[in-house]
């Protein structure tokens, strides 16, 4: 989104018009972002057989998963319902990854029929997976590291607490199996974490995974998973990026040397492809005078971005229906969900007025993917603007959507 002569456009349309056509609240994801941080991403890793696998988790309208299609990204699923996207979006089913946590078997074995490749990890379900496939499937392990990375615990997933992947302190136990079945392990997989500033995280990652890799001979794949950090607001150190390419694709090139071949380096990355690409649109209800502090009220809340009640994130959030910059005010932004609903806390922006139009940044990840029917309110319409034409990719729920799997009983 960009100010051009005190209009905020996106790909050179007005975003008040985008609002006017589709109604809020709205989703909107500009098309030309995603494919930027794309081509950031293949070329900050030269020199190594790079894939990167989309988290898809962070927002699965079929799309977006189009466009990451026809763009040379594959995908990473948590569930088969994602799988499924990702089969209706145009990707194979080797293409597709699967890295559950904690999943039924039924799950493992619904991905392995469709020919994608799934990261086991944890020591019973590698025995499972053993006891049914032998060496006819292969299969890949995802390793707790125990190294501590990320912008917030909630979402650290590679440190000795989380429940994410087997410790590498278990390596015994998984050599034990692995022979006892005569397994094949064709990749290591692991995931720090999200919102990693340094790149020193993956490098510790990255130094046990290639110390265990040694103890299988027959490897194709190490995966680094994803967790690069975006800016949220102006000052925010992010991922360097090229420092990371650097570093990584140097030590992956040596260790690759002394494996004796090259293997594919993956990375797994989610809201680094698609945060800064959304905007979320919200319509001011009310302006609410308070002898504290002054509130304004919106036709939304945490049913539709829970993230900031969920993780105290912070998103950017701009009066695009006023763009003097002349008359400023205090505000906390709050929806408009019966439960302590906060959006943002003490925001200096242009005077809001009842109708505004506000603008929420970095709406692309885990925004809509995360939204709920609380309340019974409805979730929000989505809308990518691809080649400077906005296009409606989600239908904003009705009733019948609310509705649609109750059952009225006698009583």
């Amino acid at each position: 989104m960009q100010l051009v002569n005190n209009h905020y456009t996106i790909q050179g349309l007005s975003v008040i018009e985008i609002a006017k056509k589709f109604e809020t609240p709205l989703y909107i994801y500009d098309a030309d972002k995603i494919i930027e941080k794309i081509g950031i991403l293949k070329s900050s890793f030269p020199n190594v057989n790079l894939k990167i696998k989309y988290a898809c988790k962070a927002l699965t309208n079929i799309s977006i998963l189009k466009l990451m299609a026809v763009n040379g990204v594959e995908l990473d699923v948590v569930s088969p319902q994602e799988m499924e996207l990702g089969l209706l979006a145009g990707f194979t089913g080797d293409q597709i990854t699967f890295t559950p946590s904690g999943v039924s078997f039924d799950e493992i074995e619904k991905a392995v029929e469709m020919g994608s490749k799934v990261n086991l990890d944890n020591l019973d379900v590698l025995e499972k997976f053993g006891k049914k496939y032998g060496n006819t499937k292969p299969c890949m392990l995802r390793i707790k590291p125990n190294v501590v990375g990320g912008g917030n615990l909630k979402i650290m997933t590679a440190h000795e607490g989380s429940k994410f992947g087997i410790s590498v302190l278990q390596k015994d136990q998984i050599l034990e199996i692995v022979k006892k079945y005569d397994i094949q392990v064709v990749g290591l997989h692991q995931h720090t974490g999200s919102d990693i500033k340094e790149a020193d995280a993956f490098l510790k990652a990255a130094a046990v995974m290639f110390e265990l890799a040694y103890s299988f001979p027959n490897l194709e794949i190490l995966d680094f998973g994803g967790g690069f950090k975006v800016a949220y607001k102006d000052g925010d150190i992010v991922t360097n990026m090229e420092e990371l390419g650097k570093s990584i694709t140097a030590s992956f090139i040596e260790f690759c040397n002394k494996y004796g071949r090259e293997l594919q380096l993956w990375f797994e990355p989610g809201k680094f492809l698609v945060s800064e690409a959304g905007t979320f649109l919200v319509t001011t209800n009310v302006v609410k005078i308070d002898p504290k502090i002054n509130f304004v009220g919106v036709n939304s809340g945490l049913n539709h971005l829970i993230r900031p009640m969920m993780y105290d994130s912070y998103h950017d959030i701009i009066n695009v229906s006023n763009t003097n910059e002349t008359f400023k005010e205090t505000y906390n932004i709050v929806g408009y969900i019966c439960e302590t609903d906060t959006f943002g806390t003490d925001r200096e922006m242009n005077k809001v007025s009842e109708g505004d139009i506000l603008a929420f940044k970095n709406g692309g990840a885990y925004g809509h993917t995360m939204s709920s029917n609380y309340n019974s309110r409805f979730r929000p319409a989505e809308v990518m603007v691809i080649n400077g034409e906005a296009k409606l990719i989600r239908e904003r729920e009705n009733m019948n959507d609310i509705l649609n799997h109750q059952v009225l009983i006698d009583i």
